[in-house]
């Protein structure tokens, strides 16, 4: 798929501030589209690709695994790129949260007894996060690939290293950056990457 000229150059100029580099090509893309959507270099210190993360995320997708999302912010930053693809959202499920649950908890949370495999992209709630690690290590949920990167203060960083003792399939974002904007970027790349290879 030919970029957008601006694209292009964005892209062009990320290429040349970050110079030489040891990524290996299927990890840089995604690297510099999450760059390109946050403007922010540091990005390319703080990405994880763990646990043959690429090719699972790859294998998924041509098997028209379902991806569901935690919030409607990544659902919009991903739907055009996903096309057909299964495309779901934890706050959209519909389900009554129980005491002390968030309703994106709680969403996710039914949606991993309907879709125990699918690829799940959490951008904002770190709760949900939480919520998934709980459901993998009770065997209720195996995902084929897991993108932790939500943003944010409360639970965030204790919810990605709960993440990062699972030997899953996984991207993540160390520390306390992360967001919406992130995850949907390293979504669409790995949709690039997808169609490219196809």
């Amino acid at each position: 798929m030919d970029l957008h000229p601006i694209t292009a150059e964005s892209f062009a100029i990320i290429d040349a501030e970050i110079g030489e580099h040891t990524f290996p090509p299927a990890e840089y893309q995604i690297v510099r589209r999450v760059i390109h959507a946050t403007a922010d270099f540091e990005y390319q210190h703080l990405l994880r690709f763990e646990h043959g993360a690429i090719p699972a995320a790859l294998a998924a997708i041509r098997a028209q695994t379902p991806v569901i999302v935690d919030v409607q912010m990544v659902k919009a930053g991903v739907a055009s790129s996903l096309g057909n693809h299964p495309l779901l959202c934890a706050l959209e499920a519909g389900i009554v949260p129980q005491a002390g649950q968030t309703r994106t908890e709680a969403g996710l949370l039914g949606l991993t007894v309907r879709y125990p495999e699918a690829i799940y992209v959490i951008g904002n709630a770190p709760t949900a996060l939480l919520a998934l690690v709980e459901a993998i290590c009770a065997g209720r949920a195996h995902p084929a690939l897991v993108v932790g990167v939500p943003v944010g203060f409360v639970q965030v960083i204790p919810a990605k290293k709960a993440l990062a003792s699972l030997a899953i399939p996984q991207i993540r974002v160390e520390g306390r950056k992360g967001g919406s904007p992130v995850a949907a970027a390293i979504v669409n790349a790995l949709m690039a990457l997808s169609n490219a290879a196809s």
